[in-house]
Formats: C-alpha cells, structure tokens, sequence
C-alpha cells in the first residue's frame, strides 16, 4: 500500500473545504484502481491534513497530481497555501473492524 499525505496551513473555512472535497473531489480518487481510502483532518489552527490510501504506488501518484489539480481549480479560496506534500509506501498496517458497508464520516460543523 501506498499513502499520500497532503499538509495545508492557511486554510480559511476547513468545514466548507471538506464540503467540496466529498462531493467533488473523493467521487473522482475512489474511482481508480487501487484505491483503499481517503482522510480530510482539521488538525487545528488553519491546518488541514488530507491522506490519500492506494493498493499501488501509481495510484499514489497519480491521487497527488488529481489533488493539485483539484486545489488549484475548486479550493484556492479556501487553501491559499501550496502543501507540504509527502508520500510512500506503508511499512506496518493493522485495520480495525470494518462495518460491512462503507459510509461516508462527516463531522458535524462546529465541533473540533
């Protein structure tokens, strides 16, 4: 398996790039092959911390140009600042129990 993870500061309305994001951009990522799971955190402080999960590291790759492209065209009002981008293949994995469908978690605005 293969993460990319993607730290953005300055972010200005963390609720509302979430918005965007699940409805914009997880439908397109989730589509490819390989693909295992996507993560948006609010870590705070105009910090938000997506993670990206594939089977194959050119799906990996491929997520992190999508996501630049996605920022730069759906999210630069709310996530002014390039991110710090980091990458690579996952050396220990323990999965927790799963619901046998997937649902999609979104946090109640206004709770941290």
């Amino acid at each position: 398996m293969y993460v990319a993870v993607r730290r953005y500061e300055g972010v200005r309305d963390p609720d509302e790039a979430a918005r965007i994001t699940r409805e914009a951009f997880v439908p397109i990522i989730s589509e490819r092959p390989g693909f295992v799971g996507y993560y948006d955190v609010d870590a705070a402080d105009g910090v938000m911390v997506s993670i990206s999960v594939f089977e194959h590291k050119e799906a990996e790759e491929e997520s992190t140009f999508k996501a630049g492209e996605f920022v730069a065209k759906d999210l630069e009002p709310f996530l002014p600042n390039p991110p710090q981008l980091t990458g690579g293949e996952v050396l220990t994995y323990q999965g927790g129990r799963q619901d046998k469908e997937r649902q999609l978690y979104k946090r109640e605005p206004g709770l941290l």
